[in-house]
């Protein structure tokens, strides 16, 4: 079987999003699009929300380009990452020898691999388990709350020695109910949590990171839904038990009240 017989995959369906199919795939997947329309019409729902949000963040391509994008910055954080390879893969070669660890676990500790997918799942993870942590709880689902905004973002800020802002999400009708910290791998983490009206809860988690700024991500389990994307040196997650639908207004006020905020100071000027 070639290629131009195989099935047309979640791959294909990827590649023809992003127009990155060549022309003995593209008109397999045109045929598969047509054969199924329900996900033709997914897809064609995708386009339209990546369409929007790269009309607002093609603004970025304008900006400045970071000090940590720099060429010579990438060659020197480059250079680091090679250093702390090898160190590592020596450490487990002494483990080896020392005391013969298993062929299949010697060959996975070997194999080295872009971190960046790993963080991205690490700061998913944790925010979703805060937000089905403290979503539920009656009496305290916050621990400093929103009759003290002020007092719970300059804590906040000073833990995570970078400027926090609660986000006015009025407009879409919810209520700053409060915040806490919470531990965040490498650092803490802060979470904000809103309601409504209607009892529904959502969380803005938030946390430092100084990786590549990146535009929205989409992430859904066990039917919690969350939004995220890194800008300024902080990670931010936006996580509810609702559609992606529902929850992307939800994730651009929030972007875009965040872009007007001044820019955040380094640390040691906090």
């Amino acid at each position: 079987m070639n290629r131009i017989d195989l099935p047309v995959g979640e791959d294909d369906l990827q590649a023809y999003l992003d127009g990155r199919l060549g022309p003995d795939r593209l008109e397999a997947v045109r045929r598969y699009l047509e054969e199924h329309p329900a996900i033709a019409g997914d897809l064609e729902r995708d386009r339209m929300l990546l369409g929007e949000l790269r009309d607002r963040l093609g603004s970025k391509a304008a900006e400045p380009i970071p000090a940590r994008l720099r060429i010579s910055s990438i060659r020197a954080g480059v250079r680091r990452r090679r250093w702390s390879n090898v160190r590592s893969v020596a450490a487990v070669c002494a483990w080896i020898a020392v005391g013969g660890l298993g062929g299949w676990m010697a060959n996975g500790l070997l194999v080295t691999s872009d971190p960046a997918p790993v963080r991205i799942a690490r700061i998913a993870e944790d925010a979703m388990a805060a937000y089905r942590t403290f979503v539920v709880e009656v009496v305290h689902p916050v621990e400093v709350r929103a009759d003290e905004e002020a007092h719970l973002v300059g804590w906040l800020s000073k833990r995570l020695r970078t400027p926090i802002t609660a986000p006015d999400l009025t407009p879409l009708g919810y209520r700053l109910m409060g915040g806490r910290l919470l531990p965040g791998g490498s650092g803490p983490a802060a979470m904000l949590m809103y309601d409504d009206d209607a009892g529904s809860r959502l969380t803005l988690y938030v946390k430092t990171d100084e990786t590549e700024e990146t535009s929205f991500q989409f992430l859904e389990e066990d039917g919690v839904s969350a939004f995220l994307w890194r800008d300024r040196g902080l990670g931010y997650v936006v996580t509810a038990g609702t559609s992606r639908e529902a929850l992307m207004p939800v994730a651009r006020l929030v972007y875009d009240e965040l872009e007007r905020q001044p820019e955040p100071k380094p640390a040691n000027q906090l």
